[in-house]
């Protein structure tokens, strides 16, 4: 891959200007949908509120929704313990509701009337948030872990990528089970190949990227 040094804020205007683009700008009545997928520790929100904060200057709405807000409760994630890697990378997050409730609404033809989180894991119960219309012609943001092995339908997604080292560095104590899943992840399903840009985030200060185009 071909690295270019870059900042959050310059990646984030050209990630907007190639959604702006008119040979990539959704046809009438439609939506756009990007993922940034990346481990809890490359802080994917970060990027996602960038880019929302980009297409804003552009006239363009846009909707900014966390994986982590589509969670399944605690009783079917620590079905087989609290530490398991298997349900880690299959049973962690509700993707049927985030297909009915996300990505549905922006179908061709759908409402673009998205609920923008289902589950607190904090309290462990729904969040009771309300709807949220995205009129025709606006950009879902959906950011977090594990995107991109449920051929969720985006039609531009980035990848985060850490080292095994960094990851190991910037992972709290506490999650550091999940290491094993993330190198499942990254030996499964190959993000840096899957995603149409990849962001080397090993030092948060000084990312690099590929540009659009590389997957």
């Amino acid at each position: 891959m071909q690295w270019e040094a870059i900042t959050w804020q310059r990646m984030a205007e050209q990630l907007a200007g190639h959604l702006d683009d008119p040979d990539n700008a959704p046809e009438q009545g439609s939506w756009q949908r990007v993922g940034i997928d990346g481990a809890p520790a490359a802080e994917t929100g970060v990027l996602a509120g960038r880019l929302a904060d980009a297409l804003r200057l552009r006239g363009r709405p846009s909707l900014v929704v966390a994986a982590d807000g589509f969670l399944r409760p605690a009783s079917l994630r620590f079905e087989f313990g609290r530490e398991d890697v298997d349900s880690y990378l299959g049973g962690w997050y509700d993707t049927a509701a985030l297909w009915r409730e996300v990505f549905g609404p922006t179908d061709p033809g759908g409402t673009g009337r998205v609920l923008p989180d289902l589950w607190d894991p904090v309290t462990d119960r729904a969040t009771r948030s309300p709807y949220v219309e995205l009129p025709p012609g606006g950009v879902l943001l959906v950011h977090g872990p594990l995107l991109l092995g449920h051929w969720f339908p985006f039609d531009l997604s980035v990848h985060i990528r850490l080292s095994a080292g960094a990851l190991a560095r910037r992972t709290e104590e506490s999650a550091r089970w999940t290491l094993p899943a993330f190198a499942r992840y990254e030996a499964d399903t190959d993000p840096a190949s899957a995603a149409d840009a990849v962001v080397r985030a090993d030092d948060p200060r000084h990312p690099a990227w590929t540009g659009v185009g590389s997957g």
